[in-house]
């Protein structure tokens, strides 16, 4: 039979903040764990910066329509921003509540990122679809291949992140918060921050360059 006691405060007990502290042994792969993750965050930047630098020599050297000023629109990207940027502030909430043992407002806190961050993915799905109904697809010229390479390699991003962290709840409430599982929100968190950047990067280089052109 499965144990649905709980505890004072209504939360399963495995699905809690353990009282145990990782050993030595443990807190050492930890740190090189999050230390091979910075190594691929690191590599992940540099893939993105690419995409950036490709995007600024396909747009200098494009010479057929449409160009941004008729593909770009900030009634997308605004309300993108909002919400990748708000999801990020609670995902800080969710690391937060983990450093003070709260199991609920993790959970709260990371769920509530998650559903921002299909929100955006949402919002980018329907400014995909516009461009695909108006004809403006990647094959039509050097300016749209680049626009739809940035934009999609963020977005599939964006996406392998809420998968993950829908997985890394499943773990919370099965594992409990042991010190492999506040690792794991650690590199999570991590990853999410770093989209936030790129995304910044991309409003910055692709968005509003493009909706000021006349």
């Amino acid at each position: 039979m499965t144990d649905t006691t709980t505890d004072s405060q209504g939360v399963r007990p495995h699905a809690g903040i353990p009282l145990e502290h990782p050993d030595a042994e443990t807190a050492h792969a930890t740190e090189r764990a999050v230390f091979g993750f910075w190594i691929f965050l690191m590599s992940d930047l540099v893939v993105f910066a690419l995409l950036l630098a490709t995007y600024a020599v396909l747009l200098k050297g494009n010479s057929s329509a449409p160009g941004p000023a008729e593909v770009i629109e900030l009634a997308y990207a605004f309300p993108e921003t909002l919400l990748l940027l708000t999801s990020t502030l609670t995902l800080t909430f969710a690391t937060v509540a983990l450093r003070e043992d709260r199991a609920r407002g993790v959970y709260g806190w990371t769920f509530l990122s998650l559903a921002l961050g299909a929100g955006f993915l949402a919002l980018e799905g329907a400014e995909f679809a516009g461009l695909i109904n108006k004809g403006h697809v990647p094959q039509v010229n050097g300016f749209l291949s680049g626009y739809w390479l940035a934009i999609g390699t963020h977005g599939l991003h964006v996406a392998i992140g809420v998968v993950w962290g829908l997985i890394l709840i499943a773990q919370f409430w099965i594992y409990g918060f042991c010190p492999a599982i506040r690792s794991r929100l650690v590199r999570f968190s991590l990853y999410w921050h770093m989209l936030d950047v790129v995304w910044i990067a991309i409003f910055t280089v692709i968005y509003l360059p493009g909706s000021l052109v006349s």
